[in-house]
C-alpha cells in the first residue's frame, strides 16, 4: 500500500511542480557551469548504494571541500541555490528516486556512506526500510545547516550530536510505519516549507 502512494504521489507532485522545475533548471544553468542535477552516492535500504537526485545548488565540484553545508551563506552555494534550499526546493528532484524504488515520501533520510560506517548495529536497523525525502528529523532539524553553521566544529557537531539524535527520531518513527502518520508527516512538512 505504501508502494502504490509513494508512486501516485510522486507522479502528481512531478507533474504539477514541472512548469517550476524548468524554471529553476534554466536559472541554474543561466547561473554557473555544472548542469541542472547534482548527484550524490547516499546509502539506502539493506545497505545497498544509490544516486540520489538534487537540483544543483552549488557551484561545480563543491562537495570537494566537504560534504556538511554551514549555513544557508555557505560560500559554495549559489543565488538561485540559496533561494531552492530556503524552500527545500531543490529536494523535488527525488521524487524521481521514489518512483525508481530507491527512495519512499517519508522515511529516515538516507546518509552517505562515511556516515553510515559510524553507525552501530542497532543504529543499522533503520536501513531496513526505504529512506525517504521527509521525515521526524528532518521536520526537527529543519534549520540543521544554520545549526551547523554556529559550530566550531561543524563535522564533530553533526556526528556526535545532530546524528545520532536524528537516528533515535528515525527509530521512533519506525515503531508506527502507518500511511496516517506518513500523511502527518507530509502535512507538517508542507506547512513547515510555507511557513517559510
Amino acid at each position: 500500500m505504501k508502494r502504490i502512494f509513494d508512486i501516485v504521489c510522486s507522479l502528481i507532485i512531478l507533474l504539477l511542480f514541472f512548469p517550476f522545475g524548468l524554471i529553476i533548471s534554466f536559472l541554474i544553468l543561466l547561473e554557473s557551469r555544472g548542469g541542472i542535477f547534482y548527484r550524490q552516492e547516499r546509502i539506502g535500504r539493506y545497505g545497498k548504494p544509490f544516486r540520489l537526485f538534487k537540483f544543483r545548488s552549488m557551484r561545480k565540484n563543491a562537495d570537494k571541500q566537504g560534504k556538511l553545508t554551514v549555513g544557508m551563506r555557505d560560500a559554495r552555494i549559489t543565488r538561485t541555490g540559496y533561494f531552492i534550499r530556503k524552500f527545500k526546493l531543490d529536494e523535488f528532484p527525488q521524487f524521481i528516486n521514489v518512483i525508481a524504488g530507491d527512495m519512499s515520501i517519508v522515511g529516515p533520510r538516507p546518509e552517505v556512506k562515511e556516515y553510515v560506517d559510524l553507525y552501530t548495529e542497532e543504529q543499522r536497523q533503520i536501513l531496513n526500510v526505504r529512506p525517504g525525502i521527509t521525515d521526524l528529523a528532518s521536520l526537527e532539524y529543519f534549520e540543521e545547516n544554520e545549526l551547523l553553521g554556529r559550530s566550531e566544529n561543524p563535522q564533530k557537531t553533526y556526528i556526535e550530536e545532530i546524528m545520532p539524535a536524528k537516528i533515535e527520531l528515525n527509530k521512533r518513527y519506525l515503531a508506527n510505519p502507518t500511511l496516517a502518520n506518513d500523511l502527518h508527516i507530509m502535512w507538517k512538512t508542507f506547512v513547515r516549507i510555507i511557513k517559510r
